[in-house]
């Protein structure tokens, strides 16, 4: 079981490993905007160091003495396809009733909204390729960090239950878009998210079913959801009409099904065998 020293160590290296890529990206997608701007060049250089990353987290290149410890801490684990199907079921059943959740919040205080930049000074090319990678870093960074290095860890000191509603309050209180939004409503939407991935982390014991879903969900509120927010009808002075409660019916409905389906993941106990210390050293 770690020591709370060991915790606090973990915490510091879950926070490096969620948002040090993310301001990497930012200083390098403003260097290629400065120089040569119609080339996307930035998301090559952020790919290879992304990929580095992952090889060195799980244990492909550093320490020998550590690589099975960062390789089980990572929590890459590869999933039967079922159970990559259901996890995804689940993830995108739970991504609707946030979707409802969201609407209902916003429908009882108002939102700012979100949009992103204005990209019109910028090469196409450049600004399609950029918004994507952007788009795909911050999923990535969040679930090898948040619920690969600290989950992993929280999970062996604590019991699960413990783990899973620590984590997900942790990430509740991260910044996250949008910004300006109410406190109390954006930390119940961002810990019933938390809770989400938390639970897909805990019942198949790998973060990667969870990537998909975290990215596609982010697309989702950035493109379809948040712009909208500052439009929407607030009940406490126009009432309710039939589409907030369609927006209700499709929170319960939806998270009542996403629970069902985490119920029916199989959980493995068995360590991952790609992170056996025999195999690592041969790699």
């Amino acid at each position: 079981m770690p020591t709370a020293a060991e915790m606090a160590r973990t915490g510091l290296i879950a926070g490096a490993i969620t948002l040090l890529p993310q301001g990497v990206w930012s200083a390098l997608i403003l260097g290629n905007l400065r120089v040569v701007p119609d080339v996307p060049w930035a998301v090559a250089v952020m790919v290879l160091l992304l990929a580095a990353g992952a090889q060195y987290l799980r244990g492909a290149w550093g320490s020998a003495r550590s690589a099975g410890a960062r390789c089980r801490s990572l929590r890459a684990r590869i999933v039967p396809m079922q159970t990559f199907a259901k996890a995804w079921l689940a993830g995108g059943l739970a991504m609707i009733a946030l979707g409802g959740v969201w609407i209902v919040l916003a429908s009882i205080t108002r939102m700012p909204g979100s949009v992103l930049p204005d990209l019109s000074h910028i090469p196409r090319a450049t600004a399609l390729v950029s918004v994507a990678t952007g788009a795909l870093i911050s999923p990535i960074c969040e679930q090898a960090g948040i619920w690969g290095y600290w989950q992993e860890s929280a999970e062996r000191r604590w019991s699960a239950r413990t783990a899973i509603l620590f984590t997900a309050l942790l990430f509740a209180l991260a910044p996250h878009p949008p910004a300006g939004a109410p406190f109390v409503p954006k930390l119940v939407f961002f810990f019933a998210t938390g809770l989400t991935f938390s639970a897909l982390a805990y019942r198949t014991q790998s973060i990667l079913p969870a990537l998909p879903v975290h990215a596609i969900g982010l697309f989702v509120f950035f493109l379809v959801i948040w712009p909208h927010d500052p439009e929407r009808r607030l009940v406490f002075t126009d009432g309710t009409d039939a589409w907030f409660w369609m927006h209700v019916a499709q929170t319960i409905v939806c998270s009542a099904l996403a629970v069902w389906v985490l119920g029916q993941l199989p959980r493995t106990g068995d360590p991952d065998p790609l992170c056996s210390e025999s195999r690592l050293r041969r790699g």
